[in-house]
């Protein structure tokens, strides 16, 4: 039994000190090791150090790191270019400032589901929202939760076919695609962002008279820019990650001989395992190709556009690899057994709501969405296969339950995603931090569970 307690309190001192902004690559392996030795296992250390946590590190590192690399690349190109900016711009000016939050949530979602990611998307969109509560005094407050809708709720999770980590990980548990299960994930995506427009819009009209409000920091200046490229050329790149994910998927990948991946040069592999991966390799590769032929001119420099994305994509792929390493070496401990069958005594017998809080959970503690997912399926995957394949459940709801779990808990306070967008827009949780809760925990995890019951009843 104190090998569990080893684990809360190593889970604990996880989440406070990344809390207080100590680097998770510093952090998990210490605490992971903490755990070890706490478990009466110290004279293993060294050894699950090197070959238990490590090789969950590398493991993730090896699987992800293409889908990192390209996506921080095409973030960087999308930026640079100004064709982010330039998809924000027309989406707020068409639909004006009466529908000013619906204007911040569209734009940041067409972004985010078309591979770019959560920071990038704060940052272009950010400096026209402010600008639109500013002209429509309403106040700037609001802010943050009309961007956290947009970019770390439905389009992140719960869409198939988005271009977003959390929806290519499950794939190489389950063997499924990027568009598992559509109408699950339609259906609580729109759910999700109706209601976080509902409250949001709420929230304003109850503000009163309180307008935009004065004093505020990180006041973005609108200046004019003549060089931004027209709202189809920006989104092309967008709908070239789509359309070849979805080519590549259902057309190229069954006519391919991938007979070859049985042998053992390539680890035996079913192609299940690894068809998402490729798929968005491929998407990613052409949409940067596309959005350096169009903006081939708008670049100062298209090389150090391409340098800057490839060094932004080291710290998230390093930080989610060493929660994986973390994730992995708890699971190793003979007392991770016991906090396994609490898991999956949450709900006996239904495997659906099980994968749900685990997966929030984690998600929760390690305050990153693609952490928890990742150290949850390393952990119990395989089990959640096994208990689907038990009670005639598709994997295809296993996996769109499992990517939309990622996003709930995931946006408690010490999110660094909740962190950062807080800080771009000179805010604190003070004032923002209930209504991103909201939008962006309450309703997602409401939702999901609401969806994981709907669909228990189909078994």
């Amino acid at each position: 039994m104190i090998g569990v307690y080893g684990i809360l309190l190593s889970l604990l001192l996880l989440m406070y000190l990344a809390y207080r902004g100590v680097s998770v690559i510093i952090l998990a392996p210490l605490l992971a090791l903490l755990a070890v030795m706490i478990a009466g296992e110290g004279q293993m250390i060294l050894g699950v150090y090197t070959e238990v946590f490590m090789n969950g590190v590398v493991g993730f590192i090896k699987k992800y790191f293409p889908i990192f690399l390209l996506g921080a690349v095409f973030g960087k190109l999308m930026q640079d270019s100004g064709s982010a900016r330039a998809i924000a711009q027309t989406i707020l000016r068409k639909l004006g400032r009466k529908h000013a939050a619906l204007s911040i949530v569209l734009a940041c979602a067409i972004l985010t589901y078309g591979g770019v990611s959560a920071f990038v998307v704060a940052f272009a969109v950010y400096p026209l929202a402010a600008a639109m509560f500013r002209e429509a005094d309403m106040p700037k407050r609001f802010v943050p939760a009309a961007i956290a809708l947009g970019a770390f709720t439905f389009t992140m999770t719960c869409l198939p076919g988005t271009a977003q980590i959390h929806n290519i990980i499950p794939t190489s548990y389950f063997g499924t695609t990027i568009y598992a299960a559509p109408v699950v994930g339609l259906v609580s995506g729109m759910v999700i962002m109706l209601l976080g427009l509902v409250w949001i819009n709420r929230q304003i009209r109850r503000s009163g008279d309180e307008g935009y409000g004065r004093g505020h920091t990180q006041e973005p200046e609108m200046l004019a820019d003549d060089n931004l490229p027209g709202f189809w050329v920006a989104i092309v790149p967008i709908l070239t990650v789509m359309l070849v994910s979805f080519l590549f998927t259902t057309f190229w990948l069954p006519m391919m001989d991938t007979s070859y991946l049985a042998d053992a040069r390539f680890g035996a592999t079913d192609v299940k395992k690894v068809q998402g991966i490729w798929s968005m390799i491929v998407s990613l590769f052409a949409a940067n190709i596309m959005v350096a032929m169009l903006n081939f001119r708008r670049f100062k420099s298209l090389n150090r556009s391409v340098t800057a994305g490839a060094l932004g994509s080291m710290l998230p792929t390093f930080n989610t690899g060493s929660e994986v390493g973390y994730g992995v070496t708890i699971a190793s401990l003979a007392a991770f057994a016991i906090v396994k069958e609490a898991v999956l005594n949450v709900a006996p017998g239904n495997p659906l709501l099980s994968e749900v809080v685990a997966i929030n959970v984690l998600a929760g503690i390690t305050g990153s969405a693609s952490g928890g997912l990742s150290i949850a399926l390393e952990a119990l995957g395989d089990t959640y296969y096994q208990l689907a394949t038990q009670y005639h459940i598709p994997l295809e709801w296993m996996h769109r339950l499992a990517s939309m779990a990622s996003g709930g808990f995931d946006t408690l306070p010490h999110n660094g995603a909740v962190i950062t967008l807080l800080t771009i827009c000179g805010l604190t949780h003070r004032q923002s931090y209930k209504d991103i809760a909201v939008v962006s925990l309450l309703i997602p995890v409401m939702v999901t569970l609401l969806a994981a019951f709907v669909l228990s009843l189909q078994f």
